[in-house]
């Protein structure tokens, strides 16, 4: 356990390794991990996308999120993951959040993680990403590297850019953690 409180923002595009990063830093840290495709589930299931049955269940359910996150001590850190970028009002009312969340949870660490087009393209298509209803389209992940989609937080006061084109998820964790220790108030 971690005092005082921390929020930990893994913010990268789909397929970066977000969720298993989290997992792993769940494990070194001992926090709670909420990881972007909990928070939405119900709303795939039930509702169509973007509608705006979709954005209203998201939100129900951050609502439910948010009241157990006030009830954590303050020694567990939080770990988030989501795609949080420009230019998009969703990821600005999704980061608006974020940023809520750490008055009292934080202080938010952004860590930007990202990999090679190439290796973000093999990984996003791997069959194991279907099970959990993630999303399997390499074009997808093609899209957000060839538009230049820059990732939300970069002014954050406490930002961390991760390459994990050939890392594992354990040594993700533990660059964060080694980058967290620098960064201590």
């Amino acid at each position: 356990m971690h005092d005082p409180a921390m929020l930990i923002f893994l913010n990268g595009y789909p397929g970066t390794g977000k969720l298993t990063i989290g997992q792993a830093l769940m494990d070194r840290l001992g926090g709670r991990l909420l990881d972007v495709h909990t928070q939405m589930n119900l709303a795939y299931a039930l509702t169509e996308f973007k509608s705006d049955a979709f954005y209203d269940t998201v939100r129900a359910v951050w609502d439910i999120a948010d009241k157990r996150i006030a009830e954590m001590p303050l020694d567990v850190p939080l770990i988030m993951t989501d795609t949080l970028r420009r230019d998009s009002d969703w990821s600005a009312e999704a980061w608006a959040r974020i940023e809520k969340l750490a008055e009292t949870h934080g202080p938010l660490h952004v860590v930007h993680v990202h990999c090679d087009p190439d290796e973000n393209a093999r990984r996003i298509g791997s069959a194991g990403r279907e099970a959990m209803t993630k999303s399997r389209k390499r074009a997808l992940a093609l899209q957000y590297h060839e538009q230049g989609q820059i990732l939300m937080g970069g002014e954050a006061e406490r930002v961390f850019q991760l390459d994990t084109t050939e890392l594992t998820a354990e040594e993700c964790a533990e660059s964060i953690a080694d980058w967290i220790a620098t960064v201590a108030d």
